[in-house]
């Protein structure tokens, strides 16, 4: 066990090991698959690249189980993300597990900037931290998780879908980077994240090497692009979601994720997404095609 810390009522247990996490927790991810969503993928894809070989991450990461008194899994978190603040990641817990957590990372003299995930938890450990740290957190952003329900189908539009391909590399690339920025600014926020190497080059050649990445072409021009993570414990989350602001408002994005969710669901994944709730145009989309919402999550800022 790579640390083992925390108070009398619940017990943190952190490791930077993807393998022996899910050693850990891996009976409370797979309960709630859609919910744990993004700490199964990240995880998954942190095991893998371990297996094959490659180097430890420059920037901070690592997952942690909280136990409650019983022994039971409270909770989890992890601080993976690979651009500044690096943000924890945290979902459901009681309050008494997060002020737990809090306290494990003040002890290994960990300094957090920031922390995403679910409400309450996110709150209950984002003010913890902000305490401990003679700070203030803040909310910067709340999201939600949406899972598909039964796919309503949108309005046709002119175009098709195709999977994109090693021609499409720098293109896929430069709208995934865009994608930030711009969701920022249809949500009056500006963004202030380091995310510029969040998705490098070679990470592009493997999404669409794998066919992870789909673009909507109209006139034989690709005018969106509509992404999804390899499916963990049965379920696939698609994002991101972009079409460049010349062909926004023409139906694009409807179409292109309705086709990319009914792939994903006729291979018998369940599907999930996350809309930022500062921007009623996605949100209205989503519901439009069926998706249904499962949790409120925010992104708080410690200043």
């Amino acid at each position: 066990m790579s640390a083992a810390t925390g108070r009398v009522e619940h017990r943190v247990l952190l490791t930077e090991d993807p393998a022996e996490f899910l050693v850990l927790a891996e009976a409370h991810l797979a309960a709630d698959p859609v919910l744990t969503t993004v700490v199964s993928t990240v995880t998954h894809r942190a095991l893998a690249e371990v297996r094959e070989g490659r180097p430890a991450p420059s920037y901070p990461r690592w997952w942690a189980v909280v136990r409650d008194p019983a022994g039971g899994v409270a909770g989890v978190a992890m601080r993976t993300a690979p651009f500044a603040p690096y943000p924890l990641f945290v979902l459901p817990m009681p309050d008494a597990a997060a002020v737990a957590l809090a306290g494990a990372l003040r002890e290994r003299g960990e300094e957090v900037r920031g922390v995403n995930g679910a409400l309450p938890a996110v709150h209950a450990l984002a003010g913890e931290l902000a305490r401990l740290q003679g700070r203030t957190a803040e909310v910067w952003e709340h999201t939600r998780l949406f899972e598909l329900g039964e796919l309503v189908e949108p309005a046709p539009v002119a175009g098709r879908l195709r999977v994109a391909g090693p021609d499409d590399v720098e293109v896929c690339l430069a709208w995934f980077r865009a994608f930030f920025d711009d969701a920022a600014e249809q949500a009056g926020r500006s963004e202030d994240e380091e995310r510029e190497e969040y998705v490098t080059r070679e990470d592009m050649l493997e999404r669409c090497a794998a066919g992870r990445v789909w673009l909507w072409e109209d006139g034989g021009e690709a005018v969106h692009m509509t992404g999804f993570s390899q499916p963990s414990f049965g379920v696939a989350r698609v994002g991101p979601v972009y079409t460049p602001k010349r062909h926004r408002g023409r139906g694009y994005a409807s179409a292109a994720v309705a086709a990319v969710s009914r792939m994903l669901r006729d291979q018998g994944a369940r599907v999930c997404l996350f809309t930022d709730q500062a921007n009623p145009t996605s949100n209205r989309i989503y519901q439009a095609l069926g998706y249904r919402p499962v949790v409120d999550m925010a992104n708080l800022r410690i200043r």
